[in-house]
């Protein structure tokens, strides 16, 4: 059993590859955009359903086979997640001027848009550090590319789909990995981590990712958005998108570090990791309107899917705990009370007057629920004893 992860690649054509790319990339996106106009008239969004419709038109254009194939799905998929979007009531409630106008026509690709490969269309040389991948001018061998070290590591395993695309001028292939989990071992504790605004995690080692800077980045950023969002300009626009591409790959680095850091520090010292379970939680949190801002900010989710990931490829047994009263009960006499958080990084216990970091005194609490949890969990080592006849 392996862990999906995904890996990029970057990719340096000479211009006249380069030319060809774009040229594909523009055109099989021209025809996804023919299929979901075909798709949305006749309201067949199923990939087996439409591809009876549209796959000879596609081929007749002469896409490849395995191309035309792709296309089909992406346009199903691209479907499938309009679809989960207007449940969910990301476009609003249902008459809401937003949610007409997302129901009223076909989704649209942009010329640029990812176009999915699969090992009949697409080849590595990992020696060489070339990729040989299909194309309208037929097939284009001895694309250079590069990536980190690791990277090329896992590229020796299994390797699933890949997407093409160009991002500011520049061409990516993003590859879906299996790489092997490791053996799960039997953690001798757990780490508890505290995830937070003020602290982004705090766990009971000692380890605190602090937030200030980052915070004090966010509000930048914030403000920022803002701005660009009144003058509301074309230039205005494309600089929002700049930005926000920025801001993600911020995001993304630091939630990578952190979960490195901690995920390190469980397998070193032979413990497992303890996280709360904060399912739901931007439904359930009340907070007034700046905080909420902050709070749905930040990538909670994806720090907890780094964190999940790199357990499992490195065999660290994580547990996912119950996260109420974990922020006003006492570590050390478990005596529960409202008024024990004094401020947001102070904790006075009213029942035996221990004095201790908020988030760290959380941070015990998880720590002690995942091995309640493991424990509870863990079949028994005691072989099973037979009733004498």
């Amino acid at each position: 059993m392996g862990v999906k992860i995904v890996t990029q690649v970057k990719l340096t054509p000479s211009p006249e590859v380069a030319a060809v790319l774009e040229s594909t990339l523009h055109t099989v996106n021209e025809h996804a955009n023919r299929v979901s106009v075909l798709a949305f008239e006749r309201r067949v969004f199923r990939n087996y359903d439409l591809r009876k419709i549209a796959y000879a038109e596609v081929r007749e254009a002469g896409i490849g086979s395995q191309a035309a194939q792709h296309l089909i799905k992406k346009v199903a998929d691209g479907y499938a997640t309009l679809k989960a979007n207007l449940k969910a009531g990301n476009y609003g409630k249902p008459g809401s001027k937003r949610r007409v106008t997302v129901e009223s026509k076909p989704i649209t690709f942009r010329p640029d848009a990812a176009q999915p490969y699969d090992q009949r269309n697409m080849s590595f040389d990992l020696d060489a550090q070339t990729v040989s991948l299909w194309t309208l001018s037929g097939r284009i061998k001895n694309i250079p590319f590069a990536c980190s070290a690791e990277a090329l590591k896992n590229l020796a395993g299994k390797r699933g789909e890949a997407d093409l695309l160009r991002r500011a001028g520049v061409w990516f292939l993003v590859v879906t990995l299996d790489v092997p989990e490791a053996a799960q071992y039997e953690p001798d504790g757990f780490i508890g981590v505290d995830l937070g605004i003020e602290n982004i995690a705090t766990t009971s080692t000692g380890y605190l990712a602090a937030g200030r800077k980052l915070n004090r980045y966010r509000k930048r950023q914030l403000d920022l958005r803002r701005k660009l969002q009144a003058k509301g300009t074309k230039s205005a626009k494309r600089l929002l998108k700049k930005r926000s591409r920025k801001e993600s790959r911020r995001t993304r680095d630091i939630n990578h570090c952190i979960s490195k850091t901690i995920v390190t520090e469980a397998k070193r010292t032979g413990r497992g990791i303890a996280l709360e379970d904060l399912t739901g939680i931007r439904a359930r949190v009340r907070h007034r309107k700046p905080q909420r801002v902050t709070l749905h900010s930040w990538a909670f989710s994806q720090l907890g899917q780094f964190l999940v990931y790199k357990a499992q490829r490195d065999g660290v047994p994580l547990v996912y705990v119950d996260a109420a009263y974990t922020s006003q009960m006492c570590c050390e006499c478990g005596h529960a009370d409202r008024k024990n958080r004094v401020d947001q990084g102070r904790f006075i216990c009213r029942g035996c007057g221990v004095v201790a970091h908020a988030d760290r005194n959380a941070s015990h609490n998880i720590a002690r629920r995942g091995v309640t949890v493991w424990n509870e969990g863990r079949q028994s080592p005691v072989p099973a004893t037979t009733t004498p006849r």
